[in-house]
């Protein structure tokens, strides 16, 4: 299949898809070009559409286990794409990555405790610690000359009054892949201050020049550390709700399937199950060609900002295919700013305070799409920007 037809945007309308047919709900309009939601518009890989058909012929969806099979195929995921070696044992099936959360918070944590995230930062994050009722100790990013970076002593002096860190690597929204400096500095603050680290990993597929290290990655983090991952980024199936926890330690995995258990999900999907096999079994050079036109994608916004001169930065991204865009020399108030994009330039984007406070002035914008449905994109960027000044 040629690279240009593999990924051209697939109509979502009419299928129940929350970026398109809940726009209206979202942002009140019904014009928009929605780019918020953190799925892709694009075809997941034809082993996956293959797979899924062959199982759907089977017209019995019931009960499903999660065969030895499922097992094998993260086990050589985490071999052959991050020569990570991990034993079986280690693997928890899991319903998805923010219940994954919520559980960890339960398992590992009382009420009251202080748990470090780092915002702007998705926001199931904060969310999840104020309903288990924990106290949320932020460890805000420096955004510094257009990038951001870890303040080492403001973390520091909150692991001293933590009992987690809920870890986003790569890093949703602002597009970081942690380098293996930045990780050791964390991993040994948390080391000696007793914090143990819940590392949300779901977009580690998707990084462009660097490479993605995994916490549990680390020898010294074997038993101090719970990794939540799934292939519903990479490949475009999150609404198969399929995911795993990755946990080395015996008695922290014990604690974490007591309380997945408590809340009675611990049932296989039988399309779930048999993407994720299919996808890290035969998807890898699908994913290469993703990534390749991700990145594209990336460039092509960032030089059409430049070349207009639109007066907003898109901050790297090393990784995910939703770019940070910081929006403050446009002059607007935030409000402004959201309404210019919904109202004016008619997109749907992330608003950036839903990130928290630290998202001030910015706006995410999803470029798992066609480079077709981009360049319209900008065009009405590019219009609304030239109407109003």
């Amino acid at each position: 299949m040629e690279k240009v037809k593999m990924f051209q945007t697939v109509n979502r309308e009419g299928t129940y898809s929350t970026k398109y047919d809940d726009a209206i709900k979202k942002f009140a309009t019904d014009d928009l070009l929605p780019l918020w939601v953190a799925d892709m518009d694009l075809a997941s890989p034809d082993c996956v559409q293959k797979t899924l058909a062959k199982r759907a012929a089977h017209p019995v969806y019931g009960y499903t286990v999660y065969p030895p099979e499922y097992f094998d195929a993260i086990q050589s995921w985490m071999q052959k794409r991050f020569d990570w070696h991990i034993e079986k044992e280690w693997i928890v099936p899991c319903y998805g990555v923010v219940p994954s959360l919520n559980f960890a918070i339960t398992a590992y944590s009382e009420a009251e405790d202080g748990i470090l995230i780092q915002t702007p930062l998705y926001a199931p994050f904060s969310s999840s610690v104020k309903h288990k009722n924990r106290r949320v100790l932020d460890n805000t990013l420096v955004y510094e000359n257009g990038e951001y970076h870890i303040d080492y002593e403001d973390f520091e002096a909150k692991a001293k009054e933590a009992k987690l860190f809920l870890l986003c690597s790569p890093h949703n929204p602002t597009g970081r892949a942690w380098s293996k400096e930045e990780l050791e500095r964390l991993i040994d603050i948390c080391l000696a201050n007793e914090v143990l680290i819940i590392s949300d990993e779901i977009h580690a597929d998707v990084v462009y020049e660097q490479m993605h290290h995994s916490i549990s990655s680390f020898e010294k983090m074997m038993h101090h550390c719970v990794i939540l991952n799934a292939p519903s980024k990479t490949f475009n199936v999150a609404g198969l709700n399929t995911s795993y926890a990755i946990i080395p330690d015996l008695k922290l995995r014990q604690a974490y399937r007591i309380e997945q258990n408590k809340s009675g999900i611990t049932n296989g999907n039988p399309f779930g199950i048999e993407a994720l096999m299919s996808a890290y079994s035969e998807g890898e050079t699908w994913l290469e060609s993703l990534k390749i036109h991700l990145n594209s994608n990336i460039t092509y916004v960032k030089i059409f900002l430049e070349e207009h001169q639109i007066p907003i930065r898109a901050v790297p991204t090393e990784a995910t295919f939703l770019m940070w865009l910081d929006c403050k020399e446009l002059g607007l108030s935030h409000e402004k700013v959201v309404d210019f994009f919904i109202y004016k330039a008619k997109l749907g984007l992330n608003d950036g305070k839903s990130f928290g406070a630290a998202g001030e002035g910015f706006m995410r914008l999803n470029v798992g799409t066609s480079k077709k449905v981009l360049e319209e994109a900008m065009q009405r960027l590019l219009h609304a920007y030239k109407e109003e000044n």
